[in-house]
């Protein structure tokens, strides 16, 4: 035999005042400890070019993935310490016929801006396509590169 019990019967006048902060203290815990379900959390990234942003001492370095993608149908910008990277990908459309399994891959529109921790040097940015990944390297300004300083004693 399964009992449940229900949460006016039989002790709701033993019921904790605390017992509705108790719940949703462990529902935070199970949040910041990742415990709940993703796919819930997260939207999809739908067109969106997946990124890996990298750096060194001297520059800092965007990876995308951008198959089927030209290279002159990309827009690229850097100001300051934002990179921004749009454009299109378009998906030929199947028969008229064709009945889908499934579908995952999208197409469309998409824009992505991110914020670098420090300063870029704007003019001296290179990037190239190969494969289908998008390589742009972006100089750290002179100011945003750390210094070496001596220290003199007496």
């Amino acid at each position: 035999m399964i009992f449940r019990r229900v949460n006016t019967w039989p002790a709701w006048q033993w019921r904790n005042q605390w017992g509705e902060m108790d719940r949703l203290r462990k529902e935070l815990n199970a949040l910041i400890d990742g415990s709940y379900d993703k796919s819930m959390m997260e939207p999809s990234a739908g067109v969106f070019p997946l990124m890996n942003v990298t750096e060194d001492t001297n520059n800092f370095y965007i990876r995308a993935e951008l198959p089927g993608i030209k290279a002159d149908e990309l827009d690229i910008s850097v100001t300051g310490d934002s990179f921004s990277i749009s454009g299109e990908r378009k998906i030929p459309e199947e028969q008229s016929n064709s009945k889908y399994h499934r579908r995952e891959r999208e197409s469309g529109r998409f824009n992505r801006i991110l914020n670098l921790p420090s300063q870029i040097d704007t003019s001296k940015v290179e990037a190239g396509t190969s494969d289908g990944i998008l390589k742009v390297t972006l100089p750290k300004s002179e100011t945003a590169k750390p210094k070496q300083i001596t220290v003199s004693g007496v």
